[in-house]
């Protein structure tokens, strides 16, 4: 039901965008004030969330790690998987980030008929996770060209590289076809494994199809229904040069149900499971160096406890603990002797 959704609101995303242009002549609202309002949307809301994020309250080392942590001397460490050096934080953070080494060590465990566990390869969601993270990366540095005036060098760097296959001497971009592989792959995971299904919900659907949506809409453009890039690079440079103006020779449907989706991935992403690609950094699983064992973690904000010792509790009520016979350290002869000599040695020491 809530890939049903999904599909429903892209589509009616891109209805809206294509009536809104090709039909209402609202190219103005859809070319010029949707994106300014939606990178406003993504900017502050992606601020909000981080600062929320550094306010929280981190008194104690709880870094997820694999490996061996450090302890004696003549046990082997690993000083990546478990670091305990801000160096070796910083090597698995990159790791984590760039190749996304957790999710390599994902495996399916089995209970076989025997009552024996089997592990089994699991390296689907690394692949498809890879596939399209570095597609979209690629992808995204391949789209400075319709901001800039003068197209860089490494822009076209990327584009021979990227478009190293021709078919009719056009170039097939790679990384727009691992993004789209990356996408339906992901999307077909939470469709065939039936415990992955079972905890899908709207708002994980949903930024899988916005995300394919925008996929489709942009190859489309690029292999299908061409558009005229020179108008979609005006617009765009006027409006990162905050001179917004709609091209005079007008700016194609098509290119508007592209940016469309493009906007309600900018106003919904603060608010989604995409914040990741921000939280990563700041999550305290990550990011903190395994040193539990050399250096001990106090909580700062825990209240002060006054504790009620037994020798406290027994001169409180030793008396009523002898009257039921039970037994004390000190009896009442005892403890008043010693109560007597505390208080003359306090006045010895006063001179009274």
């Amino acid at each position: 039901m809530g890939l049903i959704v999904a599909i429903v609101i892209v589509c009616a995303i891109v209805a809206i965008a294509y009536v809104g242009v090709a039909v209402a002549g609202l190219s103005a609202l859809f070319g010029i004030i949707l994106p300014y309002l939606a990178l406003a949307v993504f900017i502050v809301g992606v601020v909000y969330r981080i600062a929320n994020w550094a306010k929280s309250p981190v008194p104690f080392n709880i870094v997820t790690t694999c490996g061996q942590e450090k302890s004696l001397d003549f046990i082997k460490t690993n000083p990546i998987d478990n670091p305990t050096t801000r160096a070796g934080m910083v090597v698995r953070m990159i790791l984590e980030v760039t190749v996304f080494r957790s999710l390599f060590r994902n495996s399916k465990v089995e209970l076989t008929a025997d009552g024996d566990l089997r592990y089994q390869w699991e390296k689907w969601l690394w692949i498809f996770a890879l596939l399209f993270h570095w597609g979209m990366f690629f992808t995204l540095l391949r789209h400075f060209r319709f901001f800039m005036a003068d197209v860089p060098g490494w822009v076209g760097a990327i584009e021979a590289v990227d478009g190293v296959f021709m078919v009719d001497l056009h170039p097939i971009y790679l990384t727009g076809i691992f993004m789209l592989l990356g996408l339906v792959g992901l999307l077909g995971r939470r469709l065939y494994l039936g415990k992955v299904r079972y905890i899908s919900l709207l708002n994980d659907y949903f930024p899988l199809c916005l995300l394919l949506g925008i996929v489709i809409t942009g190859m489309n453009m690029r292999y299908l229904t061409h558009v005229d890039i020179n108008n979609v690079r005006e617009l765009m440079i006027s409006l990162i040069t905050f001179h917004p103006a709609i091209p005079a020779g007008g700016i194609s449907p098509v290119f508007i149900m592209h940016l469309a989706l493009v906007c309600t991935l900018l106003i919904y992403f603060p608010m989604s499971k995409l914040m990741h690609a921000f939280g990563v950094f700041m999550s305290p699983t990550r990011n903190m160096v395994n040193d539990s064992r050399k250096k001990r973690y106090v909580n700062p904000w825990n209240p002060v406890v006054e504790f009620h010792y037994y020798e406290d509790y027994e001169d409180e009520f030793r008396e009523k603990m002898v009257k039921v016979g039970l037994p004390v350290d000190k009896t009442i002869e005892e403890a008043a002797a010693e109560k007597a000599a505390k208080e003359a040695q306090l006045k010895a020491e006063l001179g009274m």
